[in-house]
């Protein structure tokens, strides 16, 4: 096993996942903003601080992605690096600078950032990292994603995968097709399928050691305007065929984004895949608002109650481990 296969590993087996805790200041001010809150430093610092000391951190949470002015922050005396990495948690990063219109595609987005990355690598291995994010989105019409789009946002995770890699940290490939627009399912799997085998074209190209990363897709679901939603079943189904006609077997695992879907949904859908799983892949979650949104709503309600969303967000956590295990159940979710 090679050290970074040992590190995406540590991050997704057992049942643990991801929390994606990597908004912006802009995204995370939209958020607090939402439920009355202020957006500050302090109050950002105080919200994922009380994520990050949460019980579930050490059975559940095998990896948090940071944005840059968390990974820099401190509680006290320790760095934040150093208090999730107590919980036997691997720090991770986004790196990535947001996406901007295509060039020759202006209604596409490209995912810009590899300019002086590889010294922002450095610096954030430094700090503590071991793993990394960037996204790469691709919108569903009759016209897209086009080729363009696919190829050049695959190029562009590859050459970031390289640089990340040769850091000695795990890459994480995101490659999300969006739920905007009223396609099918059936057309969600299409160009899914078309954009991660793309991504892996790349990869392979630029000599990416494969067993050194993680996927995060999307599942392959209804287009959200599409009246028609498919079942559980079905998106399980639909998903498990899309990666493994797509993704490389040196590949560890999968950690889904929850991409538009409720907290239930998103877990329900997991523990779907999970039950209906015969690949050698894990499958498990990289959550952001799926793992996060029960707990910013009862914090925001009197932020000084830690120890009450603590509470809230170790039931959330521990029902996405179940679901990573296919173990969940929709009864579980009546929290005592």
């Amino acid at each position: 096993m090679s050290e970074l296969n040992k590190i995406a590993l540590k991050i997704i087996s057992e049942g643990k996942g991801i929390l994606a805790a990597d908004e912006s200041t802009g995204t995370m001010t939209k958020r607090l903003e939402a439920v009355n809150v202020k957006s500050n430093e302090e109050n950002r610092l105080n919200f994922r601080k009380t994520l990050f000391t949460s019980e579930s951190m050490k059975k559940c949470i095998g990896g948090v992605i940071l944005y840059d002015e968390t990974i820099r922050q401190s509680a006290g005396s320790i760095t934040i690096p150093e208090l999730i990495s107590q919980s036997g948690t691997v720090v991770g990063i986004k790196v990535d600078t947001g996406a901007k219109p295509l060039a020759g595609s202006p209604n596409e987005k490209i995912t810009e950032g590899l300019d002086g990355l590889r010294e922002r690598l450095k610096e954030y291995y430094k700090l503590g990292a071991r793993f990394t994010k960037w996204r790469g989105v691709y919108s569903i019409s009759d016209k897209f994603p086009s080729k363009l789009s696919i190829h050049s946002n695959a190029h562009a995770l590859a050459r970031y995968a390289a640089l990340v890699q040769e850091c000695g940290m795990v890459p994480i490939i995101e490659p999300e097709v969006l739920m905007e627009g009223n396609h099918s399912a059936q057309v969600c799997y299409e160009k899914t399928c078309d954009v991660i085998k793309k991504c892996f074209e790349e990869l392979i190209l630029n000599k990416i050691d494969l067993t050194g990363v993680i996927l995060k897709p999307n599942m392959v679901l209804d287009g959200a305007k599409n009246i028609k939603k498919i079942k559980s079943e079905q998106v399980a189904q639909l998903t498990l065929k899309c990666l493994e006609e797509s993704v490389p077997r040196e590949v560890p695992g999968v950690a889904f984004l929850s991409g538009g879907q409720s907290e239930i949904e998103a877990t329900e859908n997991l523990n779907v895949i999970n039950k209906a799983n015969n690949t050698k892949f894990i499958m498990t979650y990289s959550y952001g608002r799926a793992l996060q949104q029960s707990a910013l709503k009862h914090w925001s309600l009197n932020i000084k109650d830690t120890s009450g969303t603590q509470k809230v967000f170790n039931h959330r956590a521990n029902l996405c481990s179940l679901a990573a295990q296919g173990k969940w159940s929709r009864n579980l979710e009546i929290q005592s």
